[in-house]
């Protein structure tokens, strides 16, 4: 495993990419209303980001990604693939943003309520955000993966929910996807040890019913739950400082 410690000069190029990931989802925010299709928006925001941030959207033609971002609605877990079905009243939706801007990635998500959502809907969103939050204030050098592990699969079992294990967080930075690989379940004091500079993703899936997941056949990219169950993802990409972290796609109605 090669885990890049990022130079100060790597660090600023993502604090942009992360800063411009981020106005991405406030951007697209007034938008996710019933009656809009993925399609919509996946064109939105690759404008925005085309037109107006002068970045590149990274799913587009990664891997054979079709699409500029991906939207995973209620059951689906991510790796959503846009398409011409309207979002309904009561439907919850994660959004998944990755630019790149100067070749370096910024990368973070969030759940959106279409019109008003049944309390079960919101609870779930709420938890997964939590157990996010819980993970990012862990975040120091000497820390490690399986703390961040650990306290994201306590915090969503103590609720009754259950953690997707086939897919976790991420390093990033020049490359999509790089060392280590972040998991959203484990054991306090192993792992990988944190040390400045390095920047990841944690960007937990939590399911309603059983963890279980299964992978579309047909498009080979749209992840679900076996059970059908709602899932629910929040994504923030972090920086490890001398003495503690920063969220590099921290969002102006958040305060961490």
């Amino acid at each position: 495993m090669t885990i890049s410690i990022k130079t100060p000069e790597d660090i600023e190029k993502m604090r942009i990419a992360g800063r411009l990931a981020a106005e991405v989802l406030e951007m697209i925010e007034p938008f996710v209303k019933p009656g809009v299709t993925t399609n919509e928006l996946n064109q939105i925001c690759h404008d925005y980001i085309v037109n107006e941030q002068k970045a590149i959207p990274a799913p587009l033609n990664y891997h054979g990604f079709p699409k500029s971002i991906c939207t995973s609605v209620n059951q689906v877990v991510c790796h959503g693939i846009p398409n011409d079905k309207a979002l309904k009243n009561g439907d919850s939706i994660n959004i998944d943003i990755t630019v790149i801007k100067d070749g370096y990635h910024g990368d973070t998500s969030k759940m959106f309520p279409v019109g008003k959502i049944a309390p079960h809907v919101e609870r779930l969103a709420e938890i997964t955000q939590e157990c996010m939050y819980k993970a990012i204030a862990l975040v120091k050098p000497g820390a490690h993966l399986g703390d961040i592990g650990h306290v994201i699969q306590q915090h969503a079992e103590a609720n009754h929910y259950s953690v997707v294990r086939e897919y976790c967080g991420h390093g990033i930075g020049l490359e999509f996807h790089e060392d280590p690989q972040v998991l959203h379940y484990g054991r306090p004091g192993t792992g990988v040890e944190l040390r400045e500079g390095m920047i990841f993703t944690i960007e937990p899936m939590i399911n309603a019913g059983k963890r279980h997941v299964k992978l579309s056949k047909k498009d080979g990219w749209t992840v679900e739950t076996v059970d059908r169950r709602l899932s629910a993802q929040w994504e923030h990409m972090i920086l490890v400082t001398a003495d503690g972290h920063e969220v590099l796609t921290l969002r102006t109605e958040e305060s961490l």
